[in-house]
């Protein structure tokens, strides 16, 4: 840790929440002369590698300078009054649940911004995709930071345009209805959120998620807490996605250009896990202690569902759609993220953050690997992609098929990588739940849900074998390996990928003291 005064933090804070919102504007604006290199288009995507690589600096450093002696401790709070009649107050700050999110979505962010320039995305104007780009970044990092139950909305509402329009304008086929599909099930999912949010405020007196933390549902009635447990847990579950409510991903997914994909899986969804561990965990517990068994069985459900619609889409004959086939194995992962969650317990509710964290790293890599796959052969249908790589990927470009595969495995938990843990901890906090929950219920979700990783393995090996083996005859052409900038844009993955994997400890030393504050009621 590097000793950074309170006020320095403060600032840091603020720059990463309200640096991509800026940059967002500048975007728009036109290039000074001595800034536009070979053509404005260069300028604008340099511009979004330069303000997003500064607001990953900026989340490095916070990084760097939190107390990491104490990370159940709101760190780098700034706390003034906005709207003083609803009593709604410009609030941020950091502890050890968001900070490893905050510097994950300045990360990925990042990478999408440096994959962009030296590839840039086919569609309209740069201008407008960087400024969407950096858009969706500041909503996403405003809603790991902000601590006021209406800014937490409004920072969940802001990310919905920019992804609207990233896949409507720069999207592949069918991007306009997937586009509506994505903003209609979202939208409708956020208006029940906010009823759930504004009756928790107006019956609690105070919108302040410490505040409100402290409280630990003492203020609320246990009908109340059930009801606007409900209602919040509907508007999370759509973005997270559960089953049966995920519908719209898929398609998302598919329509979606590489960056979009990325920042979609490897962000967007947490959105909505987090939710429910920084709102309903401490805020409603008999809300969330009545609908627990119920979230653990839909999740266990998507474990399954995801897993077989996997299955279904790699048989060969089925047109199945990489894309598309990831998208599903989200629905799966996301899964046991709701398992550990609803167990209620420190050891689940560690699992689903690590399980984050890890979910972004690898299925981000995932859907950079499917954008140089379709970059280079021209299509993600597994059918053509097993024709045009002659199964051989290994033989014509080694370097991208093992990168392929290291995705795959670590995506199915291979011990020494990051699956592995957050799904572990996920089945052991699932198989010990909280006292008052039923645990026979509980062993049935995790026997089902242990299932759904020997599934996973399944298809996760069926797409490495029908893309990455077999022999290459002479005649067979080559492929394009990894480039530089991939190679530049994908390494920081593989490398924290490994590292979360053989030392677990660099993230729940930083969760699990929050995690444990957190569900005792918070600080007292």
């Amino acid at each position: 840790m590097i000793g950074i005064n309170e006020s320095v933090m403060q600032f840091l804070l603020a720059f990463t929440v309200a640096g991509p919102l800026l940059g967002a504007v500048a975007a728009l604006l036109p290039a000074p002369p001595g800034l536009k290199g070979k053509s404005p288009d260069q300028a604008v995507l340099r511009h979004g590698v330069t303000v997003t690589g500064a607001v990953l600096a900026a989340a490095v450093a916070l990084a760097l300078g939190f107390d990491h002696d104490h990370p159940s401790r709101m760190q780098a709070s700034t706390d003034i009054s906005w709207i003083p009649a609803l009593d709604v107050r410009l609030h941020l700050g950091i502890d050890g649940i968001s900070l490893p999110l905050l510097v994950l979505t300045a990360l990925l962010t990042f990478l999408c911004a440096l994959y962009s320039y030296f590839k840039p995305p086919a569609g309209p104007s740069p201008k407008a995709f960087v400024a969407l780009l950096l858009l969706l970044e500041g909503g996403t990092l405003a809603t790991f930071a902000v601590l006021d139950l209406l800014l937490f909305f409004l920072a969940f509402e802001t990310v919905l345009i920019p992804m609207y329009f990233l896949i409507a304008r720069w999207g592949g086929e069918d991007r306009t209805r997937a586009a509506w599909k994505f903003i209609l099930y979202t939208l409708l999912g956020s208006v029940v959120m906010l009823l759930g949010l504004l009756l928790i405020g107006v019956e609690a007196g105070t919108f302040d998620m410490v505040a409100l933390a402290t409280d630990n549902g003492r203020s609320l009635t246990t009908s109340v807490q059930v009801t606007a447990a409900l209602a919040i847990a509907l508007g999370l579950a759509v973005k997270t996605p559960m089953w049966p409510l995920h519908s719209w991903l898929p398609d998302a997914h598919t329509a979606a250009p590489t960056t979009g994909s990325v920042l979609l899986a490897g962000v967007l969804l947490k959105m909505g896990t987090y939710g429910f561990v920084r709102i309903l965990l401490p805020v409603a517990p008999e809300g969330m202690r009545a609908l627990a068994p119920y979230l653990a069985a839909f999740a266990v459900v998507g474990i399954v569902y995801g897993s077989l619609a996997c299955l279904a889409l790699v048989r060969p004959g089925a047109k199945g759609d990489l894309k598309r086939l990831i998208a599903y194995s989200s629905v799966g992962h996301m899964g046991f993220v709701l398992l550990g969650i609803a167990s209620m317990t420190p050891t689940g509710v560690n699992g689903a953050l690590f399980a984050n964290i890890a979910h972004g790293l690898i299925t981000g890599l995932l859907f950079f690997l499917v954008g140089a796959l379709k970059d280079r052969t021209g299509s993600t249908d597994l059918d053509a992609l097993a024709e045009r790589t002659g199964a051989a990927l290994y033989g014509r470009a080694p370097r991208l098929g093992g990168l392929l595969a290291f995705a795959a495995v670590a995506s199915l938990g291979l011990p020494g990588l990051a699956g592995f843990w957050g799904e572990m901890l996920a089945l052991f906090g699932a198989f010990d739940p909280a006292d008052d929950l039923n645990r026979p219920a509980f062993l049935t979700f995790t026997a089902i849900a242990a299932f759904g990783t020997l599934l996973t393995a399944a298809y996760l090996l069926l797409v490495v074998r029908r893309v990455c083996m077999g022999a290459v005859s002479e005649d067979t052409p080559q492929l394009a390996d990894v480039r530089p900038y991939e190679f530049a844009a994908w390494t920081p993955l593989v490398a924290l990928t490994v590292v979360g994997g053989l030392w677990p400890k660099a993230l729940l030393g930083l969760t699990d003291p929050a995690v444990q504050q957190l569900l005792a009621g918070g600080p007292r």
